[in-house]
């Protein structure tokens, strides 16, 4: 159960508690800031900024009015024109004042209603677009019709807000108008001095401010990624951020350390039987490593490696250090396959240099799980490699001294500590293919150090990538009906084209069927709506061979390695993002044979799909592209918010609030100094922030002791 403080609760009420929002709006608000399972709450309305803003100052009179501006007039009501009797016409009402008239449009106007909103001769204000139509002034559909005392009580700049069907932006700023009279009055939880030295606004205001801004170009883009109002909102998120994870860090350093590493006997049989030296950043790597196994302070490194960058042998050579000193290791990824590929991967060196290592994942059964188990708990097996099976209650570890995580952002900081617990002062090394720029690293491992693997291994050859259009598609065909002919195995990535699976999957299916229909049954199909099972048994018919092209939806990125694999077709790769494209292009180029990946794309491109395939063509440096692709995307998208997980910021930009990110950090590191437990008044006011923020796990570490 939470045990969010009170002060918090009218703003996570649900958005129907709110006036005006009846069982017909609710549903609406759900689908607009709602998540499933969880209806829109009134803190998601006030966190819903605008997009922009309309000015409603009057624009003197109809004659003066600039044509297909937004503009607000005072007229009188001179003649109703209703359409005759059973045609489908609109209804037209004639409105005057001393320089020319405009007609104002209305298609289903009902007759009733609009006699008594605007009655003949009464003066009214209406708010639209002026249009020309057949050389005569109308405004259809005004968007506001006042009178006197309407027009007394109309804001300045009305806020535009992003939409569901159904909505209108009115509607929208009428309940966040009332979300806003739900704030309640929060004690300030940033310090003082740095709030008034960047000239920021109390929380309250701030949020006042933007949803009801005084002057509409304070809305545009540009002003709003610099007002204070919004770097404010920014900064209290960003905050709360980094204080969670240096919560969870000061927690994993506080608990006291072990001496994980022993005299280097087996690291240095390892690295005799390794068939290549290592490259200069994994040397680094597992000096940065070694260095803190011998600290007695607790790891938590990040290991962050391209793909292919050897970060395997870099994770196996620390386990190797953990055994020395008599202690166990553990190796977590976060599907079966993958687990399996790892255990293949590494067992023949482990064993060649005298280690035991042994595969746990949920699906054994029976005397060899129990093998497995009672190996573990005996300590009879050194290294364990497994899937998040291994930190279930039944798995007992006699000594675990290093956990060692693939693909972190597919666990949460949860899982982490989960298995972390599985021992007594357990180091954990977190390895991941994803190239991260600088900036979210800090955002997003902010609670670990960083080793970087930036170099290939010896022997990887470059990759060809050639950008081609669908309209080309015989002739993609025919080349991969050559490199077949080869011995080459040929990826087809089909997109996810957007929230419908079943879109996705006929796309997928049809393609499979076209092929089949040229290639017969070399052609194997995988997707994510397959179970567990069936995708791994199509993955591993693909991995040994007796499917030669795997038709699939993006569920291949991560991780399986399939050398002979050679090419990579990328169908519609205008839709993907360059994170992930690049992901893809990473499975081929695996063994020792040159590989091409052709991006197919459907013309004509937009500019940002044209950057995007054209960055895939110049470069393999993933941490270029991962730059690149924050400055065109932002980072809800870069790491696929959507797909992993991660929190997405809802009011902090990162390309525009590096500044502010670098201050939250040194700020949560102080903090956390200073204050381990948030006991004092300003940490009993950080405690707040973390639950409207909704980072409270944090607090639940702090009251687990």
């Amino acid at each position: 159960m939470s045990l969010r403080p009170s002060i918090l609760d009218p703003l996570f009420a649900p958005a129907s508690t709110l006036p005006g929002v009846g069982p017909k709006i609710a549903p609406l608000l759900d689908r607009l800031l709602g998540e499933p399972g969880r209806p829109a709450r009134v803190v998601d309305l006030l966190f819903h900024l605008p997009s922009g803003g309309i000015a409603r100052e009057m624009k003197g009179s109809i004659a003066d009015a600039p044509i297909g501006e937004p503009v607000t007039l005072a007229v009188t009501v001179a003649a109703h024109r209703p359409p005759p009797p059973g045609r489908r016409a609109p209804y037209r009402i004639l409105v005057e004042d001393e320089t020319g008239d405009v007609v104002l449009v209305f298609f289903n106007g009902q007759k009733a209603r609009l006699e008594k909103l605007l009655p003949v001769g009464q003066r009214r204000y209406v708010s639209g677009k002026i249009e020309l139509w057949d050389g005569m002034r109308q405004m259809v559909h005004p968007d506001r019709i006042l009178d006197e005392k309407g027009i007394g009580s109309l804001p300045a700049v009305e806020a535009v807000y992003g939409l569901t069907e159904g909505l209108s932006s009115r509607m929208v700023g009428r309940y966040v108008g009332a979300a806003l009279e739900r704030v309640p009055a929060l004690p300030e939880w940033q310090d003082p001095a740095w709030i008034s030295r960047n000239a920021l606004p109390a929380l309250p205001e701030a949020l006042a401010l933007i949803h009801r801004p005084e002057d509409a170009r304070s809305l545009s883009e540009e002003a709003l990624a610099k007002a204070p109002p919004r770097r404010r909102l920014a900064y209290d998120e960003l905050l709360a951020s980094q204080l969670a994870l240096a919560l969870v860090r000061s927690r994993m350093r506080r608990l006291p350390g072990r001496t994980n590493a022993g005299d280097g006997h087996l690291v240095e049989k390892i690295r005799r039987a390794l068939p290549f030296g290592l490259t200069g950043s994994q040397e680094r790597a597992v000096a940065d490593i070694r260095r803190d196994l011998v600290a007695d302070k607790r790891m938590l490194r990040l290991l962050q490696g391209d793909v292919g960058s050897g970060k395997t042998v870099v994770g196996l050579l620390a386990m190797a250090s953990a055994i020395e000193a008599g202690r166990q290791a553990a190796l977590m990824a976060p599907t079966e396959i993958l687990a399996r590929q790892h255990y293949e991967r590494i067992a023949p060196m482990a064993r060649e240099a005298g280690l035991t290592v042994a595969l746990l994942t949920g699906r054994d059964k029976g005397a060899e799980r129990r093998a497995v188990l009672a190996g573990l708990a005996d300590g009879s097996i050194q290294i364990a490699v497994g899937t998040h099976a291994l930190f279930q209650e039944g798995v007992v570890f006699h000594d675990l001294g290093l956990a060692v995580v693939d693909e972190q952002h597919r666990f949460g900081v949860h899982q982490r500590l989960a298995l972390g617990a599985k021992g007594e002062a357990v180091d954990i090394l977190v390895m991941t293919a994803t190239p991260i720029p600088r900036t979210l690293a800090l955002t997003y491992f902010g609670d670990m150090d960083v080793s970087v693997l930036d170099e290939k291994p010896a022997g990887r050859k470059p990759i060809a990538t050639k950008l081609i259009s669908i309209e080309r598609l015989d002739e993609i065909v025919g080349a991969i009906g050559r490199a077949l002919a080869n011995g080459d195995q040929v990826y087809w990535v089909c997109p996810l084209v957007g929230e419908s699976e079943t879109v996705d999957l006929a796309a997928a299916e049809e393609r499979f069927e076209e092929l089949r229909s040229v290639f017969g049954d070399r052609v194997g199909l995988v997707h994510g709506k397959l179970p567990g099972r069936e995708k791994d048994a199509a993955m591993e018919r693909f991995a040994r061979g007796e499917t030669r092209i795997l038709v699939s939806t993006t569920v291949i990125e991560v991780g399986v390695d399939v050398p002979q694999a050679t090419v990579m077709v990328i169908e519609h790769a205008e839709r993907f993002g360059l994170a992930q494209l690049h992901q893809l292009r990473g499975r081929i180029g695996r063994g020792s044979r040159a590989s091409t990946c052709l991006l197919v794309y459907k013309g004509p491109l937009g500019q940002t799909a044209q950057a995007r395939l054209e960055m895939m063509r110049q470069t393999e440096d993933g941490f270029r592209i991962a730059e690149e692709d924050l400055r065109l995307r932002g980072e809800g998208e870069v790491l696929g918010t959507r797909q992993s997980g991660l929190p997405g910021f809802k009011l902090a930009r990162l390309d525009v609030d590096g500044d502010l990110l670098a201050a939250a950090r040194d700020d949560a590191r102080l903090i956390v100094e200073r204050d381990p437990e948030l006991v004092s008044e300003r940490g009993r006011a950080l405690r707040i922030l973390l639950y409207l923020f909704e980072r409270d796990a944090a607090i639940r570490l702090l009251r687990a002791g």
